[in-house]
């Protein structure tokens, strides 16, 4: 079986290996290997595929031949589809695969699986992260003390002091494999936990809200874990801003498109929010001299919170066991 492990800077092609060769010991495996930018490089959209390195060259003359492709940023397009013919099955090392036109594969034949959940404790415990640093303003304090070079005693005053985790109300949108992570953790901390998703049955680490808009009313804190669909997208504007109780705080390691920024950096400047995290953004990376590098209080990392050395190997162990089941079943 020709595979071919088109891994990046992150899912490395050497885990990769490692895994394949884990799993299937016996098969007689020809293993080639491409190396994407991915992430020293940003993924984009790359013909009609939302997020892939933009590398269809290079990946259309690696495929020859080849069986088997595992990948997490190789952008499969129908152009890249129609240059291998040989292939029947793409491996992608994560929770969806939105760099492969997947109704394209299917109609050529090729299966199409990925590893859902591979990230969830890393984004779940990241998300902690940066909620506590837009509560206990840690960034501000660290920065004070290493770029000012001096002890800023007005980070211990009553109107600079943060607030805390415990018996906080905090409002976990969206109950899949992070928010549910979330909401487990938060109860430790001793949290008042609402969930909003109208897709989840059963129970939950915390109590139902009855509606966005009134999660959005109680809650002083809010976390995003929803996925980004035409329904969510926006569904944090303006008007839902407006609805949260002055010095609430927001954080987003969801996908940017949630929220609308320029309503974000409006409700940190009026002070409607106290604070805000964001990890992700509706545009990727944020241009230069965007408004969120000059809004007051909002911590921001570059879409780093399932970026785990545990993940990659994860995703590698999780893949190899669908192939292992894949050349079990083409003997």
């Amino acid at each position: 079986m020709r595979v071919l492990a088109a891994g990046d800077h992150f899912v490395r092609n050497s885990l990769i290996a490692e895994a394949l060769r884990r799993d299937l010991p016996d098969a007689a495996l020809d293993l080639t290997e491409l190396t994407l930018p991915w992430p020293l490089e940003p993924f984009g959209p790359v013909g009609e595929v939302e997020e892939a390195s933009d590398a269809e060259d290079a990946l259309i003359a690696a495929l020859d031949g080849v069986e088997v492709c595992v990948t997490q940023m190789a952008p499969f397009t129908e152009r890249v589809l129609d240059a291998a013919p040989a292939l029947r099955m793409i491996a992608v090392c994560r929770s969806w695969p939105v760099n492969v036109n997947v109704a394209a594969a299917e109609a050529r034949g090729i299966r199409v699986v990925c590893a859902p959940g591979r990230n969830a404790a890393a984004t779940a415990e990241f998300t902690l992260g940066l909620m506590l640093s837009a509560l206990r303003r840690i960034p501000e304090a660290h920065n004070s003390l290493t770029a000012k070079g001096h002890w800023d005693g007005s980070s211990y005053t009553y109107e600079q002091s943060g607030t805390e985790l415990e018996d906080a109300s905090v409002g976990v949108i969206g109950y899949g494999a992070v928010g549910s992570r979330v909401a487990r953790v938060l109860g430790a901390f001793g949290s008042t936990v609402d969930i909003y998703d109208p897709y989840v049955r059963g129970d939950v680490h915390g109590m139902r809200a009855p509606s966005l808009e009134a999660m959005l009313r109680r809650c002083r804190v809010i976390t995003l874990h929803a996925r980004l669909t035409p329904e969510t997208r926006g569904m944090i504007g303006a008007h839902e801003l407006s609805l949260m109780p002055r010095g609430s705080v927001l954080v987003n390691t969801a996908r940017g498109g949630l929220v609308d920024t320029e309503a974000l950096c409006d409700a940190l400047d009026s002070g409607r929010l106290a604070a805000a995290a964001l990890d992700v953004y509706e545009e990727e990376p944020p241009r230069p001299g965007s408004r969120l590098f000059s809004t007051p209080n909002l911590v921001l990392t570059p879409h780093v919170g399932g970026a785990s050395r545990e993940v990659a190997r994860k995703a590698a162990a999780f893949i190899a066991t669908q192939i292992r089941a894949y050349a079990l079943r083409a003997l």
